[in-house]
């Protein structure tokens, strides 16, 4: 695995709150070794940072158009930054 680290900030609109979303991104981040932080915004949407590997921040993006069992996710908005040496992944508040 490439010691190459992106960063991913990345915006959810749809159903994603209240349905465990943060939750299950926060599980999914950890499963792929991401670091970051999710939360939920004043207008619906979630909002999440994802550092790490290309390969696996990548994934855990593709994970977000589908998200936790009970989300129905619209869009999901993504820009690329550089990374600022998140550690650990933890939901905001």
């Amino acid at each position: 695995m490439s010691d190459d680290r992106t960063r991913a900030h990345v915006f959810v609109s749809g159903t994603v709150q209240g349905v465990y979303y943060r939750a299950s991104t926060r599980d999914a981040a950890r499963e792929r070794d991401v670091d970051g932080w999710v939360r939920n915004l004043d207008d619906g949407r979630v909002e999440a940072i994802f550092e790490g590997s290309e390969s696996a921040v990548e994934e855990l993006v593709e994970w977000c158009h589908t998200g936790s069992p009970a989300a129905s996710v619209e869009d999901v908005d993504v820009t690329y930054e550089e990374p600022e040496g998140e550690s650990g992944f933890r939901i905001r508040w």
